[in-house]
């Protein structure tokens, strides 16, 4: 055992890694996750994972036994009744609720039963839905069915006297802070305004899913019973207060005791539990609270009688009949019970010490780390719990890290990074945006000027006008361990922080570490002559291509390109544009075309015939249509069914064949104002940035022994040798120091002059590499260049170029590239 772990364990012992259970945490993951071999998962608060012990019991299950359909009245179908009761009984148990006061109504997930309880409310126009800042996004959805209704709705924080483990019987005093109330159209409500009781909402979670905070559960009684005191001065305190409980993070190591928190609504979702079922939920809801919700759809199930013609129903009376619509999800729902029987065989409280023991060791961990300036590395939300007990706060630690100079690292490098060091976390903010605003102290004007800037959820808009949209997350489940936690920890350390003596070798975290020089310095980096190695066409984008001793450039009237260099483009019949990102079987798909003939051949080892096109415009079916890739749009002609067939079969999937018969470079950006791509002054085909791209032989190698010598080993036991061709270059050069083409402001290659644009940012489709026919994927390349080739976020290797008609040179309708031709650096 190394000392690192001699440490934690002295510290957390007591509580990792279940000492007093039938398993400890190390047998625990060698029997029954045997599939998380090298893989560290850390996004529990997200799905947790079924245990293989689990999943063969559910197999067996289903293997032996025969369920009906609950509706029918068959045998099997009593069976399917029989055990769906003793789930609704084991869900009740889990929360401690008594059958007498509550019942269980499974949903398809935690967001139907929120909705349920949104589209059902008694709402009228004297009611109010509040609910905490830090919630989910489904429940916020409720605030559209109170707003609709006429309700006001508004948010609140609570103060942090709320947040203490409260080991007294009385309930411990709370003050709230208010937002601004919202309200739409009145007077359109006030003529058809209900008579009798008022109702409000108040809704909170369990476990804030963004920063692990544990609320209070005191609130249920604090809002039911004091509402007056809690919310006075306001003008909307009227009426009777219901209590809703987002439980669908918290429950999986907390649950709530009903008996002592009597909610009026709790909902929960299993994969959240226990891993499997998916798309399985409840409301747990009390008896009291579930008659007052009003439901308009009846559907089979839902109905003692009906009359097809005329408007006539009754609606059974049992409250799980009424509001289960259709055909429950029986077979999922007979699951649940081997989920329990894991969690009930570890105990809740142990899983609870076991994962807060983590999470502590990160927590801590994370807040000692310093760059060599002595600049703090990372911010934790919610970093003051360390003053107080590590039960307050569930198995989530979320942060952002800083450069030494305090600028953010964006969190989707984070998410990459970690990507390609077999880390699974989580980015951005977790449909949480109330959480995530009031953490990272985003005002209304920051998040409208970031979604003016383009940014919605799940896009890699990461730090916008020097703030962060969101956040990085890591969370624990039952079968996390210590070694998961080690190994995230030593990536951040390796990865984000700069340390001594780091320069020209490891991790740069420099504010550059790619070199770029000063005008008239060109001349120091050369350290020998570079030569044209190799040319590449890519007629299909995404497609392989073909290699020619010469070829000629095309002069398209706004600039020059490689003739027919990505000209052609696979979508598929849904619109969507092909690439070896989606479909890496791309790369088995082969190309050439012979100037001569004027045809295109494509193969593929899927199609027994080599597949001609012409080069012609005949070769089109007529039609056309508009496409936008990456702000740059185009005008495609389509090909004939033929064609489309071949490419469908070469593929495995439907899709279709276009040529770019014209493009516009300049596009509009999410602000509405015009932008341009790297090369916005060229016709670009299909290319993603630039026309050209370059790579060096020389850096290649290079690339190749920081490989070997970070002893990356490929699946057959040899060291990973990387082609220059894995980068998809249209020109290879060869000669002088790796990495010399950093410092190219311009070259000059024969007589044809380009402008360089800048580095190219690489992705996980290098480490996509064709063997023997097979599409295989690793972290080579691009984690080694990860690890010095990092450039704000981007990682950076090759070089994109923009052809240039040099001064005094009369532009010529076409040029040639040719092996061999010699190559000038800043030149001009």
């Amino acid at each position: 055992m190394d000392t690192d772990k001699e440490e934690f364990l002295r510290e957390f012992g007591a509580d990792y890694g279940y000492p007093n259970g039938p398993k400890t945490i190390d047998e625990i993951r060698a029997t029954e996750f045997k599939r998380l071999d090298g893989l560290v998962y850390l996004d529990h608060a997200g799905a947790t994972l079924y245990s293989e012990l689990q999943m063969e019991a559910v197999f067996k299950d289903l293997a032996t036994s025969v369920y009906g359909n609950p509706h029918s009245q068959s045998d099997y179908s009593s069976t399917t009744c029989g055990i769906m009761k003793e789930a609704r009984q084991q869900v009740l148990d889990y929360f401690n609720a008594s059958p007498k006061d509550y019942k269980c109504i499974f949903t398809s997930g935690a967001t139907a039963a929120l909705k349920l309880v949104g589209e059902a409310f008694p709402w009228s126009h004297q009611s109010s839905f509040m609910y905490t800042m830090e919630n989910h996004n489904s429940v916020l959805g409720i605030r559209e069915y109170a707003l609709g209704q006429g309700a006001a709705a508004f948010a609140i924080d609570i103060e942090e006297t709320l947040h203490h483990v409260a080991s007294r019987s009385t309930v411990v005093p709370v003050r709230v802070s208010q937002h601004q109330i919202q309200r739409r159209s009145e007077a359109r409500f006030l003529e058809k305004e209900p008579t009798g009781d008022t109702y409000n909402l108040f809704a909170f979670p369990s476990e804030c899913n963004f920063s692990g905070l544990r609320f209070n559960l005191d609130l249920v009684k604090i809002i039911k019973e004091d509402s007056e005191r809690i919310l006075e001065g306001s003008p909307i305190c009227n009426g009777r207060w219901m209590v809703l409980i987002d439980a669908a993070k918290g429950c999986s190591t907390n649950p709530l005791d009903l008996s002592k928190h009597p909610a009026d609504f709790v909902v929960v979702s299993f994969y959240k539990l226990f891993g499997y079922p998916t798309g399985l939920g409840a409301l747990i809801a009390r008896n009291d609270a579930a008659k007052l919700l009003k439901k308009a759809y009846f559907s089979g199930g839902t109905v003692a009688a009906s009359i097809a013609d005329i408007d006539f129903v009754k609606r059974r009376e049992e409250v799980e009949e009424l509001f289960e619509d259709g055909t429950t999800s029986f077979l999922s729902i007979a699951s649940i019970r081997h989920g329990f029987k894991i969690l009930n065989s570890l105990t809740i409280s142990s899983i609870s010490q076991h994962t807060a023991s983590l999470t502590m060791y990160v927590r801590k961990t994370l807040l000692a780390l310093i760059h060599d300036n002595g600049a703090s590395v990372c911010t934790v939300y919610g970093s003051d719990s360390l003053k107080v007990s590590c039960h307050e706060w569930g198995p989530i630690v979320s942060f952002n890290l800083r450069r030494p100079d305090g600028s953010w690292f964006g969190y989707r490098e984070v998410e990459k990074l970690a990507s390609l060091s077999g880390i699974q976390l989580r980015t951005g903010c977790f449909c949480n945006p109330g959480a995530c605003a009031k953490y990272l102290g985003l005002s209304h004007s920051d998040l409208l000027s970031n979604v003016e800037a383009g940014h919605v959820c799940w896009d890699d808009y990461d730090v916008v006008n020097g703030k962060p949209t969101g956040a990085v997350r890591v969370s624990f489940g039952y079968m996390s361990t210590y070694e998961d936690a080690k190994k995230f920890i030593d990536f951040v350390r390796g990865s984000f922080v700069s340390l001594p003596n780091q320069i020209g070798c490891g991790y740069h975290f420099r504010e550059r570490s790619i070199p770029f020089p000063d005008k008239g310095s060109g001349s120091r980096l050369l350290a020998g002559s570079f030569y044209l190695n190799s040319i590449t066409i890519y007629p299909i984008k995404s497609c392989a291509g073909f290699s020619t001793e010469s070829w000629p450039l095309s002069n398209t009237g706004i600039g020059h390109c490689l003739r027919y260099d990505r000209e052609w483009i696979l979508k598929s019949l849904t619109g969507e544009i092909l690439t070896q990102k989606k479909v890496p079987e791309m790369c088995l798909i082969g190309t050439s075309i012979d100037l001569h003939q004027g045809i295109l051949f494509v193969e593929s080892p899927r199609c027994k015939e080599r597949l001609q096109i012409s080069l012609e415009s005949e070769s089109y079916n007529g039609s056309g249509e508009e496409i936008c890739i990456r702000g740059q749009r185009y005008e495609g002609q389509g090909y004939n069914n033929e064609v489309n067939s071949w490419f469908s079969h070469a593929l495995g999937q439907p899709c279709c064949l276009l040529r770019c018969s014209m493009s516009t470079s300049y596009y509009l950006n999410k602000s509405g104002s015009v932008g341009m791509c790297r090369d916005g002054q060229s016709r670009l085909n299909f290319s993603n940035e630039a026309q050209f791209l370059l790579i060096s032989k020389e850096s290649v190698s290079d690339l190749n022994n920081r490989i070997s010598s970070n002893a990356k080993k490929g699946s057959s036991g040899v060291p990973v040798e990387v082609s220059p061709m894995r980068f998809r270059p249209n020109l290879v050069i060869s000669g002088g120091e790796p990495y010399a083409e950093d410092g190219w402001r311009n070259l000059k290659i024969g007589d044809n002059y380009f402008t360089s644009l800048g580095g190219c940012n690489r992705c996980q489709m290098i480490n996509l590499v064709n063997k023997a026919g097979q599409v295989k994927k690793s972290n080579e390349p691009l984690a080694t260049l990860a690890s010095y080739r990092r450039v704000k976020g981007q990682i950076l290797f090759g070089l994109l170029l923009r052809y240039e008609i040099g001064d005094g040179v009369e532009q010529e309708p076409e040029s040639l590239l040719q092996v061999g031709q010699k190559i000038h650096p800043n030149s001009f």
